[in-house]
């Protein structure tokens, strides 16, 4: 699906529109925790521009690299290289030599067949790790089954969370959990379906009394994990 043309058909901005709602939800995670890192890995970076947009509201001294295996990508991800910011048309796991100070892997591990070996594999790339991760089991797509065969089958997802579940495939492969929060991705950015503009009060109302239950009833939400 994505070193050929399948995805890039059906997904052509590889969603650069969120890249910079994503970067500042690194950045919200990095600054509560007081990371100082010299340099940053993204493994499956798409196009390139989240860490584009890190690069530019991080300090001149961090050094970033983005891993991506899709050909139509790493065309996109090309346009966006500088000093500081490199990409490589690789698999990560390929270039066992470097080390970082964090790894993201934002939006990634759903998409993965074996996400059980990657994760393990993820382990040994460097000191800390940020997970992205959508929780797209709620009670409400599981009612209506409709937007879990859609993630399916417009961008890619072959696993689905909650946060209960993706807590647990992060600790049986190893990693340690130092801080988490929900990301509101379906009430902070522009609506792209209609269905998704009216879940929007709902989920905002619900969300303010209790962020547990808005993820879990009507979904359209994500974590962000720090890892080690």
């Amino acid at each position: 699906m994505y070193t050929g043309k399948e995805y890039f058909s059906k997904n052509q901005a590889w969603h650069v529109e969120d890249s910079r709602w994503k970067a500042l939800q690194i950045i919200k995670m990095i600054e509560r925790n007081r990371i100082r890192p010299s340099s940053i890995c993204e493994v499956g970076c798409g196009a390139g521009e989240t860490l584009n947009q890190l690069h530019c509201m991080m300090a001149n001294h961090v050094s970033f690299v983005g891993y991506e295996i899709s050909p139509q990508a790493f065309k996109l991800c090309r346009q966006r290289e500088k000093g500081r910011l490199r990409f490589s048309l690789i698999n990560q796991f390929e270039d066992d030599t470097t080390c970082f100070d964090v790894v993201l892997a934002i939006d990634v591990i759903e998409h993965v067949e074996d996400y059980f070996s990657f994760l393990r594999r993820l382990r040994k790339k460097g000191a800390l790790k940020l997970f992205h991760i959508p929780l797209d089991l709620s009670v409400q797509a599981v009612l209506r089954s409709s937007p879990i065969l859609k993630a399916r089958q417009n961008v890619g997802h072959i696993h689905y969370f909650t946060k209960e579940t993706a807590f647990a495939a992060l600790k049986e492969t190893g990693f340690k959990i130092l801080d988490w929060f929900y990301t509101s991705g379906s009430i902070d950015l522009p609506a792209k379906r209609f269905e998704t503009l009216l879940a929007r009060l709902p989920r905002k109302l619900l969300y303010g009394l209790n962020k547990d239950a808005a993820a879990r009833i009507l979904g359209g939400f994500s974590i962000m994990v720090l890892a080690e």
